[in-house]
């Protein structure tokens, strides 16, 4: 996922870009995981487990729409 992905996400834009940036690489799955986890209230180790494939799927969509 790299930073002009996630600054068109919604509820993130340039302050979550920025920080995307800053680190220096792309933002990792994990980050997703925790991101979706933050979202639903689940631990990410769940969302990685149980939503992994829908959340790959929706970030394939999402790039190739880019």
């Amino acid at each position: 996922m790299n930073a002009q992905a996630i600054a068109g996400l919604p509820g993130l834009g340039p302050k979550s870009e920025a920080m995307v940036k800053a680190t220096g690489t792309n933002a990792s799955l994990n980050l997703l995981w925790a991101l979706e986890g933050a979202l639903t209230g689940l631990p990410w180790q769940v969302v990685a487990r149980e939503h992994r494939l829908s959340l790959l799927l929706a970030l394939k969509a999402h790039n190739s729409d880019a």
